[in-house]
């Protein structure tokens, strides 16, 4: 809790210098990884929790090398999402919105998404079937966002070159798996903390609310960013409804029409 507050701490004060309001999304990768690795040195390198902190390893490795390959890392990296959020509210209650929401809720949140290997780490159990299937589950959704993130990637890098021939490319991604739903990326990145938390339930845990918060708050602010996201995108792309209209928005489907 102390390591979670001096990030956010520090994340809200590079934001007021910089005037950048990315840095959670900087450290977005980087901190559970932190927090998983410390529960497993805590437990005593117990082999669930190293087996959860090489997961989770993983999964901040591959989300830190998409982040920076977009540009996330470098100055004037700020999601254009802050932005359009900026300028639909006053100067301060948006540096309000940034102490409790991007600074602090935000990081109480990646640190809430770690818990469920502390619950773990409470019942040193021996591995069996169940920690093997769940392994098999996180890296088939690690390897879907993968997959995903990778599809989105070519699709800008492609659409960038077309613009710049002067061609008139797509607007927006609707091939590969984003045929099935409209943020795979999205539902994969939900799914792999659901994976982390029944982890802790394989283990013994039943401290529900250390195993469950972070996932159940995960979804809801999904849910809520989501939703401002396609709205941003609607508003740029009036086509982007035949889009909604037939295709799911997060959990992979066959698509409608």
């Amino acid at each position: 809790m102390l390591a979670c507050a001096v990030v956010a701490a520090s994340c809200w004060l590079l934001s007021v210098v910089t005037r950048e309001y990315s840095w959670v999304d900087r450290v977005w990768s980087i901190t559970p990884v932190g927090y998983v690795a410390y529960f497993a040195w805590a437990s005593g390198w117990t082999p669930r929790l190293v087996l959860l902190a090489a997961l989770v390893l993983c999964w901040g490795a591959r989300l830190t090398f998409n982040y920076a390959r977009k540009g996330g890392y470098a100055p004037g990296g700020e999601d254009y999402r802050w932005a359009a959020l900026r300028q639909g509210m006053s100067p301060k209650a948006f540096q309000v919105f940034n102490i409790a929401f991007i600074a602090g809720f935000q990081n109480a949140l990646l640190l809430a998404l770690s818990v469920p290997a502390w619950a773990a780490a409470k019942h040193p159990t021996p591995l069996g079937w169940v920690d093997g299937l769940l392994t098999l589950v996180f890296l088939g959704v690690l390897g879907l966002e993968t997959l995903a993130d990778q599809q989105q990637w070519q699709f800008q890098t492609n659409k960038r070159a077309a613009l710049e021939r002067g061609e008139s490319p797509a607007p927006f991604l609707t091939t590969g798996l984003f045929r099935f739903s409209r943020h795979p990326n999205f539902f994969a990145e939900q799914a792999l903390w659901w994976v982390v938390a029944a982890f802790a339930l394989a283990a013994g845990s039943r401290e529900w609310a250390a195993i469950f918060t972070g996932p159940v708050v995960l979804v809801a602010l999904f849910y809520g960013s989501t939703g401002f996201t396609e709205a941003l995108t609607l508003r740029k792309y009036p086509s982007y409804a035949d889009y909604q209209r037939t295709t799911s928005k997060l959990i992979p489907w066959w698509p409608r029409g």
